[in-house]
């Protein structure tokens, strides 16, 4: 064969290589999307989320969550935590600084463990957004700085209607149900479960610097040795913030032990409070068990008999029967308009998120009260915004009271009812 014949074959080879290049479309990354705001990448399966902490280069990018993952094929270590935090000033910190909306879904048992890694969570550190997720069953365990269920280190980014449930949360310094050190904001979330550390522990969030808690509230068991607290462990900034949220768990330490915050040392809370059993050493109280100087605490209650705490460095102890009337809180200046909701004589204060949909009658959760009243206005067809959609029982607001409202409200039976 000819010089001339050998290159010509070689160039209609290499152009069939060509078009059977281009004739194949390109595999999708994770589940799909590009990982801009309008294109989100997909995350479909538990293989494709632990992919994310693979891959550094796309923690800057934008995720969506579209199933609900299971995630107890990993174990130990095994997780690639999402964001890295390695220390102050370290040049190896790479924290996530994109967007995780989690649509609404839930990850169920995380479980991670490590001994010689610090921020420790699903994700490690964070700047940007985590929104929209739950996590059922977490387990996550460490012996350093910074653990939590959902993450870390909140490093001046955003948790958005978050939540751990019966979560087991373990750690050194800096220990929290959903976060570890808060820098950043975290509002309408919430945790339940078991958590126990040595220095700031909280039944949230372990530690707060120049970070706002808002709109939240934690029910977990919380356990430690110092600067232990409820919902936080301790505020160290004077632009530390906690508002309107409340901690219902039971808390035990040795120093500074509170039933909402371990110790305030710097920064202010205000419109909240605790209801959970607090025992202690050294510097304990109700609701806070230390405040330094140069604090504020505005407006704050602790439930002096089912806490057995008759004193706290702050706030204002009342009898159960009092922290379960709306007047306790109004006449101190809460908003029970936007913000808060009580069913007199049942409950304590709730957040007006935490309300399900049908808990038509006193926020209790929905049960017959609230069918019964759903009842009063089947059929009704008047419905609009003047008689705010015939008092809620026009769920889905098309402007009669159907069929299909009471799908919605069947699918929320007895929920709200711990």
């Amino acid at each position: 064969m000819t010089m001339a014949r050998k290159s010509q074959v070689l160039q209609t080879i290499l152009f069939i290589i060509t078009i059977c290049l281009f004739s194949f479309p390109a595999r999708a990354k994770y589940g799909g999307g590009s990982g801009t705001a309008e294109e989100p990448y997909l995350i479909f399966t538990a293989q494709e989320l632990n992919t994310i902490g693979a891959n550094p280069a796309d923690w800057g990018k934008h995720f969506k969550l579209m199933a609900d993952i299971d995630l107890s094929d990993f174990a130990g270590s095994a997780f690639n935590i999402i964001g890295q935090w390695v220390g102050l000033g370290s040049p190896h910190n790479k924290p996530f600084s994109g967007i995780f909306d989690g649509n609404d879904r839930t990850i169920s048992n995380f479980n991670y463990a490590s001994q010689n890694r610090d921020g420790i969570g699903l994700f490690g550190c964070v700047r940007g957004q985590i929104k929209d997720l739950g996590l059922i069953n977490p387990n996550v365990s460490g012996q350093g700085l910074y653990v939590g269920s959902l993450l870390g280190y909140l490093d001046q980014g955003t948790v958005v209607r978050c939540y751990a449930e019966n979560a087991v949360v373990s750690g050194g310094f800096a220990v929290g149900g959903l976060v570890g050190l808060n820098d950043g904001m975290i509002t309408m979330c919430y945790s339940t479960g078991q958590i126990w550390g040595d220095t700031f522990v909280g039944g949230l969030a372990g530690l707060v610097g120049p970070g706002l808690v808002t709109n939240c509230y934690a029910t977990a068991d919380v356990s430690g040795n110092q600067n232990v607290g409820g919902l936080v462990g301790k505020t160290d900034d004077e632009t530390s913030a906690i508002t309107d949220c409340y901690a219902t768990g039971r808390v035990s330490g040795g120093t500074y032990v509170g039933g909402l915050l371990g110790q305030i040392e710097r920064g202010g809370i205000a419109t909240c409070y605790s209801t959970g059993r607090v025992l202690g050493n050294q510097y304990v109280g109700g609701l806070i068990g230390l405040v330094r100087l140069q604090v504020t605490v505005w407006n704050c209650f602790w439930d002096i008999q089912t806490s057995g705490q008759p004193t706290s460095a702050d706030g204002m102890g009342r009898t159960t029967a009092q922290m379960q009337t709306e007047s306790t809180f109004t006449s101190a200046g809460w908003n029970f308009i936007t913000m808060w909701d009580v069913c007199e004589g049942t409950n304590y204060p709730i957040l007006l998120w935490q309300i399900p949909v049908g808990d038509f009658r006193c926020p209790d959760g929905v049960t017959l009260v609230d069918f019964s009243w759903f009842a009063q206005w089947w059929l009704v067809n008047s419905c609009n915004a003047a008689n705010f959609y015939c008092e809620g029982a026009d769920l889905d607001e098309s402007g009669s009271v159907g069929f299909a409202d009471l799908a919605i409200f069947t699918e929320n039976w007895l929920a709200g009812i711990e």
